[in-house]
Parts: C-alpha cells; sequence; structure tokens
C-alpha cells in the first residue's frame, strides 16, 4: 500500500532553499566592495577628526550659581583644549583645567554633537569666612578647602575670628593656630542651615572654648569641636526657648540663661 502521509511544508521549505540560486562575488568585487568600505570609513574618520565640519564652535557652561564665577572664566581656563574638531577634544584635560579654578569643587565635560563642547561645574559653598589678621576674609567650603579672600564676607556666613585666651597662646606649640581655625570651620560646617544664617560669628578663644554670637544678641557656648553633630541638634532645640545665653559645651547637660 502506497505511503499516503502527507509531505511537511517545513521540509519542503528547506528543499526550496537548498535548491534557491546563490549571489555569490567574484575576487573581483569583493576586492571592490572592500575598497568602497575603505573609502567610506576613510572619509567618516577624515570628517569626525579633522574636518571643520565638526569642530568646536561654541562652549556651553552650566551649573554656575553667581556672578563671582563666569562662563568666561571657565573658556579661559578650557583654552585651546577647547578647540579643532569636537571628537579629538580631550575631556580629561578639560574637565582637569576647569576643576583647577578654586571656586570649582567639581565640574563634568562632555561632547554635544555636532559642534558644542558643554561643561557642567559645581561651585564651592563658603560655610565660614575666616577673617585674617589684615582685615580680609578667606572663605572655605564644608571640606576645609580654601578658596577666595575679599576685603568682606559672604553674606549669610559666619565669620571664623581668633580671640585667643592666654591659655591658648602659651598652648600655641601644641595647638597651633591653623588647627583651631579648622575646628571652628568644621563647627560652622555642621550648624544648620538656620542656625548658620543667625550665627555673625564663630569666636575661638581656644580648643575647648569656642562662641557662637547669633543675629540678636545671643551667645552660644560651644566648646571644642567634638560632637558638632550632636551639639549641632541640641541646639536646635534649645532655641526654641527663651533666652540670650545657651550652652552646648555638655551635649547632654545643656543650659539656657538670660
Amino acid at each position: 500500500m502506497a505511503d499516503a502521509r502527507l509531505a511537511d511544508p517545513l521540509d519542503e521549505e528547506f528543499e526550496a532553499e537548498e535548491h534557491a540560486p546563490r549571489l555569490r562575488l567574484s575576487r573581483r568585487g569583493a576586492v571592490v566592495l572592500g575598497a568602497l568600505v575603505a573609502l567610506l570609513f576613510g572619509v567618516l574618520s577624515w570628517l569626525v577628526f579633522f574636518s571643520s565640519v565638526l569642530e568646536v564652535r561654541s562652549v556651553a557652561v552650566q551649573g554656575l550659581q553667581d556672578e563671582r564665577l563666569t562662563a568666561d572664566e571657565v573658556r579661559t581656563a578650557i583654552g585651546g583644549v577647547g578647540s579643532g574638531p569636537l571628537a579629538r577634544v580631550d575631556l580629561d584635560d578639560a574637565r582637569a583645567r576647569v576643576e583647577a579654578i578654586p571656586r570649582v569643587a567639581g565640574a563634568e565635560v562632555w561632547r554635544g554633537w555636532p559642534n558644542t563642547l558643554r561643561v557642567k561645574v559645581t561651585q564651592r559653598t563658603a560655610v565660614a569666612a575666616v577673617k585674617g589678621e589684615d582685615g580680609r576674609f578667606t572663605q572655605v567650603d564644608a571640606g576645609g578647602v580654601s578658596f577666595a579672600t575679599e576685603p568682606a564676607a559672604p553674606s549669610g556666613v559666619p565669620v571664623v575670628e581668633l580671640r585667643l585666651s592666654q591659655q591658648a597662646l602659651d598652648a600655641e606649640s601644641v595647638i597651633g593656630r591653623t588647627q583651631l581655625v579648622e575646628g571652628a570651620v568644621a563647627v560652622a560646617a555642621g550648624l544648620p542651615e538656620e542656625v548658620r544664617q543667625r550665627a555673625g560669628a564663630v569666636l575661638v578663644h581656644s580648643f575647648d572654648d569656642i562662641q557662637l554670637q547669633l543675629a540678636g544678641g545671643a551667645t552660644v557656648r560651644w566648646g571644642s569641636p567634638e560632637q558638632t553633630d550632636r551639639k549641632a541638634r541640641v541646639l536646635v532645640a534649645l532655641l526654641r526657648q527663651k533666652g540670650t545665653n545657651f550652652d552646648v559645651s555638655a551635649p547632654d547637660a545643656p543650659a539656657v540663661s538670660g
């Protein structure tokens, strides 16, 4: 009896593919095609890396917070690194040049095709202004980095001032002025924003005797720079009470008077 099974459609499809004519390139055709691909690649490479079609025509700067740092200052810092074909700009070099600006804490640099070099800066923010012996004020950020010295302190930034006691002067060989200033800056950096804006000055009498002067005449006895976070939280709670003298030098036993 003849086999009555139906042919599998997939088998028929595979058989048709096996007998279908295939396009084959001759050796000469392959050489010509390879040459065309190489030519196209060469043209594209020249267009991207060497021609003026995709060169840098502008440097866009973002992230500036105030007029103390301008876009022109950033562009000047980048200099010739930010010129020529955009694809050949050394982004790491450009970023390093921007970050070398004292007021810049960090920067990002990337290509904005077709013709823009883009820069985003993060400016340093002063948490304290240290008053020098010459009467000028050096701005310091939360990381302890000094980045600008000006005739006046920025608005809303506490001024660190050394008013050393005789005891502190006698101990200068052990705890120097630099260390005292660093401690006071750490105190200023640890203040909550609501307190920092009220703190007109951070007075350093000794390492263990730091005092805050608040707007309105109130004073805060802070003590040493140790336990700054704990003291800051306690001070926020104390300021809800009436008084002119606040003591958080021993944060577990704070006091209010006046």
